[in-house]
């Protein structure tokens, strides 16, 4: 169904989570240290990026970072470290999930599911944000097309991560309307998936950052503090 490159130094993990996911059809194609699990990345994508977080020759973050300068294929974390400091650095470097060890392979296979239903790399349509449109949107300086990922703002590319893409679209799809966190966490996550507020701020975070480089002066997305976000349409 899909390709996935997991980069893990646990061999047990490896031969586990690869059993698991063949068995539902996917092709997984496996390294043992981040240096070379980047390279892979980098020359030949896959659909999905599982990593582990705690490797040798190249830790999971840093790879996340340098895939991130390059791609935003989805990505989700493997780690053992049960420090919320780890999980938000991995959301603010533009993971898309993030999975504590020691999981369930049901577990990991619910979460490859939803990400991949997100994107469209199950082999179907890519999954349409809040009110379930996939139509163009177009406000103000900010373009986006859904059926091809794509996203400009006054005409220049805003490279955005599956996950970041779904939020600013809930967002963007209704100007001046309040979203709260558990509206943008329905249209970015599947249901059975759970994330905390932290999570959808350090998304949205790092959505700003990547168009204040391309305008500096960006202020299309409002947080009402205590209540969510809004989208403005200047």
């Amino acid at each position: 169904m899909a390709n996935i490159t997991l980069v893990d130094d646990d061999e047990n993990i490896v031969a586990s989570v690869s059993l698991a996911l063949e068995s539902h059809g996917h092709k997984i194609t496996a390294f043992h240290d981040g240096a070379a699990g980047l390279e892979a990345l980098e020359t030949t994508p896959p659909d999905l990026a599982i990593l582990d977080v705690k490797m040798p020759r190249m830790d999971g973050m840093e790879v996340l970072r340098r895939l991130r300068q390059t791609s935003q294929i989805p990505v989700i974390m493997l780690t053992s470290k049960d420090e919320e400091i780890d999980e938000i650095l991995g959301f603010n470097l533009g993971a898309d999930d993030y999975i504590h060890k020691p999981f369930s392979q049901r577990l990991l296979i619910e979460r490859v599911k939803a990400l991949l239903r997100r994107t469209g790399a199950d082999g179907g349509e890519p999954e349409p944000a809040g009110d379930g449109s996939t139509r163009a949107i177009k406000r103000g300086k900010l373009s986006m097309d859904p059926a091809r990922h794509e996203c400009t703002w006054d005409g220049k590319a805003v490279k955005l991560t599956v996950t970041e893409f779904l939020l600013l679209q809930a967002l963007a799809q209704r100007p001046g309307f309040v979203k709260s966190r558990d509206n943008l966490m329905d249209a970015a996550y599947d249901d059975q998936v759970y994330v905390d507020d932290r999570t959808i701020d350090s998304h949205v975070k790092r959505m700003r950052k990547k168009f204040r480089v391309v305008d500096p002066e960006f202020d299309a997305i409002e947080t009402l503090y205590g209540v969510g976000y809004r989208y403005r349409e200047s």
